[in-house]
This record gives structure tokens, sequence and C-alpha cells, in this order.
């Protein structure tokens, strides 16, 4: 009897409350970009249920995400055309429209604060600016929010700017980047165009990154060490050539001096064989000699 009493605590209380300590939702294990996406974009569409097209609005997360800046504003994709519209960090010019076309869209903004580490990695680079993104969804029918169909931009003028704040780290300009972040790992570097200031074609996450003193430090090691094998190579091959060269010349010698050694000494005739030629001695024969005159 106690132990399915045990059974049953431990099934109905314990598992459960695991379940919630360790859920992507709290964030304790597990932080997944794309999960983030959409919980922010629901509680962006739920909160703009009931305003009026053209008014920005605050959304707010649960509790347990507190630090994490959400808005959304729901505009005409004319008007959007015409005017573009301007976020804290983001300016999205005019003359841009949505891919596909439709006739309302939510833009969706964020800021992840001090959560922006959780959720982005960036190897050998540390991030010194929050993550900032904007989405755009199909806000034609907000009444069906499971429906918001996530949309893409088509620019044809000037390009989207992402501004930063000033972030006091002059000294380090020549390794600050602007990269823009995806899910599994993605990372896509530029250049800044102006200070603290970034372009882009399309939506997504996006922040400074500065490379870390160790890689650097790391890659000029590794730069030495490659100019020191090379070096040492081509060392190894000009010795061997010397050698080579060396031995050639030696070898050389000898056989001239024995050619003239040769010169010096009793000529040979010569005959050939085949196509070959060899030494060969006289062919003339001793004539004999009778040692007694009588002949029998």
């Amino acid at each position: 009897m106690g132990r399915n009493r045990s059974g049953h605590l431990i099934t109905s209380v314990i598992f459960p409350l695991l379940l919630i300590l360790f859920s992507p939702v709290h964030g304790l294990t597990s932080y997944d970009p794309e999960s983030l996406d959409d919980l922010i974009h629901r509680y962006a569409m739920n909160a703009q249920a009931k305003k009026r097209t053209g008014t920005s609005l605050k959304v707010s997360l649960p509790a347990n995400f507190s630090g994490i800046e959400v808005s959304v504003v729901r505009l005409r994709s004319g008007h959007f055309w015409e005017r573009g519209v301007n976020f804290s960090s983001f300016y999205i010019p005019p003359r841009i429209h949505p891919f596909p076309f439709v006739k309302r869209i939510s833009i969706v903004y964020q800021n992840l604060g001090n959560w922006s580490t959780r959720y982005y990695k960036v190897p050998d680079y540390s991030l010194v600016a929050p993550v900032v993104g904007f989405m755009a969804y199909d806000a034609s029918n907000l009444s069906a929010l499971g429906s918001n169909e996530a949309l893409k931009f088509s620019v044809l003028g000037d390009p989207i700017l992402i501004s930063f704040p000033d972030l006091g780290i002059r000294g380090k300009l020549e390794t600050l980047k602007c990269v823009k972040l995806g899910p599994d790992g993605f990372v896509q570097f530029r250049n800044i165009t102006r200070e603290n200031t970034c372009i882009t074609q399309g939506d997504g996450h996006f922040s400074l990154a500065v490379q870390n003193p160790e890689v650097e430090k790391n890659r000029r090691v590794w730069k030495w060490y490659v100019a020191g094998f090379g070096a040492g190579f081509l060392a190894l091959v000009l010795l061997g050539v010397i050698g080579y060269t060396t031995f050639k010349l030696a070898r050389s010698k000898k056989l001239r001096k024995m050619e003239a050694e040769s010169e010096n000494g009793v000529a040979l005739d010569a005959t050939s064989i085949g196509r070959s030629k060899m030494p060969s001695a006289s062919t003339v024969r001793t004539q004999p000699a009778l040692e007694q005159d009588y002949v029998p």
C-alpha cells in the first residue's frame, strides 16, 4: 500500500514538476531560438488582436522572460511600401513589400537584452551588444492566430539599417563585426557601414561581435608555426639540391680523371659488336720458328 502511494506521489507531483523545471519555456537547460520566436509571435498576436492598424504596442511576456523587450505594429502593405517603419533599433525604408503579398502585415520587434548570450553563440567571438530582431507576419486575419504566415521582404530601394548604442570599444573597431544570427548555429558576418550601424536585406536577428583575444593570439602562433615549417622545408630542399649538385660535380671530376689516365696508357684497338664498341688487342700472331734447321 505504501509503495502505491509513493508511486502515485512521483507520478502526480514530482514528475510534472521536473517537466516544468526543465522545459525550454523556463530556459534552464534548453534555449531554442525558434521556440522563443514562436512564443513571442503568439503573445504579440494576442496582444494586437483588438488594436487598430498603425498602432505600435508593447507586448508583455511571462515573468520568467523578464528582460526581453517585445513590440508589434500592424500596417497596411500600401502604407508600409510608401513610408516604411522605424523601430528603436531598425529603420525599414520605403519601397519594401512583403513576399508573398498580403493586405496587412504585423512586424514584431524583439530585444533579447541579457538573454542574448543564452540563445545565440558565435564561435571565437563575443557578443558586445544585445541581440535585436524583427519578423513579419500576415496580419490580414488576426482571429486565426495559428495561421499567421511568416513573410519575407523584397527590398527594391535602400537597405534596412540596424543601429546599436555606443559601446565604448573604439580601440577594437577593427575586429568589430555585424553578425546575423539564426537557428542551428547559423552565423553571417558583415562589416560595419558606419559607427555602430549594420545593414541587412531582410528580417532576422542581429548583433555586434568582437573577436576573442585568445583566438587572435592562437592565430598569430599558428602563422609563426606555418612560417617556421615552410622555412624549414625550404632549407631542407635547398640542402638536398646542394648535396645532389656536389655529388654530381665530384662524380664528373672523378670520371674526367679516369679518362685522363686511360689516355696515358697503351692504346687498344676497338672492335664493333652489334651497336657497341669494345677495346680489343691486336690480332697479329707471333710467327713460328724452327728450333733446328734439320728437315727430314
